[in-house]
């Protein structure tokens, strides 16, 4: 049973839906506590459109350069040429990685920082990186708006309480509500 259902969750045409499974169990039920009918989210997530690839560039346009590093990370930094820095021929564009003091990872480092720098200059928002980025600004401007809808729903309902106190405190004859004692 669990094979066919990862068959068709993985695979099948239920691959875009999304098992909600951090939901609590509990022990006399097999099933969760909440709504049986919520159990699994048919909608699509909204950074399902893939990114465009990533621009290849031919090492023919590169000339690639080891330096020794600066900064912290001691004298083996200092002494050995684990740096790279990278100068694409036919923009100019140089792009120097020191993140590991491995030369391969940080050559790698490099040539993914050109490839988008060079696809940002071709493509400008249709790149990568500005799709990264817009995707970003959107969850950052839904976080805020959930936010203040949380707090201004809050503050509702707190006028809403001050409002109900208000009129519990009048009394029935119109008179003015009696003094309040603070902790005697």
């Amino acid at each position: 049973m669990k094979a066919m259902l990862r068959g068709l969750f993985h695979n099948g045409p239920f691959r875009t839906v999304r098992v909600l499974t951090r939901l609590p169990q509990c022990q006399c039920q097999r099933w969760p506590v909440y709504n049986h009918h919520r159990l699994f989210s048919l909608s699509a997530p909204a950074h399902d459109k893939p990114l465009p690839p990533r621009l290849k560039i031919s090492d023919a346009d590169l000339t690639i350069s080891y330096l020794k590093g600066t900064g912290p990370g001691g004298q083996k930094i200092n002494k050995t040429n684990s740096a790279v820095q990278i100068i694409h021929k036919p923009t100019g564009i140089v792009v120097k990685s020191q993140a590991t003091r491995s030369r391969s990872q940080n050559e790698k480092i490099a040539r993914q920082l050109l490839a988008d720098r060079v696809e940002e200059l071709e493509k400008g928002d249709q790149s990568r990186t500005a799709i990264k980025a817009e995707r970003a600004k959107k969850k950052k401007a839904s976080k805020l708006k959930k936010t203040r809808r949380k707090y201004r729903e809050l503050e509702d309902k707190e006028v809403e309480s001050d409002e109900g106190e208000e009129h519990d405190s009048v009394s029935p004859s119109g008179d003015q509500p009696p003094p309040e004692t603070q902790g005697r």
